[in-house]
């Protein structure tokens, strides 16, 4: 076999390693969860919240900052000092959102959460969008299921 092919694979393995790389494991992509057992414990008010330039309420810094969800305090990434984190270690608040990207992490489940199509998280991803690029986010095309009615297929159920 010659060297850079894969006997599984019709494409060249530098091709295939390219193309895993974009779009798969090595890409760093993480599919974000449609559920989350932890919800319960979210703020009962998240349409009002901090603006996404608020610094860390421990150390003042500036950038990577997270809403924690439950509480509403604004505390620093993991890769700055690490505020959030021993937020959620002391509190068990295990939800935030990141001012950053605006994506929510839960700490429980050590996994983002799709806060676009978990319907609690909808408007404080909502808000915080609005806040943070002066206009709603665009529309996102979700998968639907196509659900039929028997007379538009041309059947009837009346029996007629």
């Amino acid at each position: 076999m010659a060297t850079g092919t894969s006997s599984s694979s019709i494409l060249p393995a530098d091709e295939e390693d390219e193309i895993l790389m974009l779009y798969g494991s090595e890409s760093g992509w993480v599919e974000p969860k449609s559920h989350c057992d932890h919800l319960a414990s979210l703020s009962s008010d998240l349409t009002h919240i901090p603006t996404p330039d608020t610094p860390c309420n421990r150390c003042q810094h500036p950038a990577e900052n997270w809403l924690c969800l439950c509480c509403k305090e604004v505390l620093c990434s993991r890769f700055v000092n690490k505020h959030m984190l021993e937020h959620y270690k002391l509190t068990d608040h295990s939800l935030a959102l990141s001012f950053s990207d605006l994506s929510v992490w839960c700490f429980s489940c050590n996994a983002y959460l799709d806060a676009q199509v978990i319907m609690p998280l909808q408007s404080v991803h909502f808000t915080a969008y609005v806040l943070k690029f002066n206009e709603p986010p665009p529309l996102r095309a979700v998968e639907c299921v196509h659900i039929t009615d028997n007379r538009a297929n041309g059947s009837s159920t009346s029996g007629k």
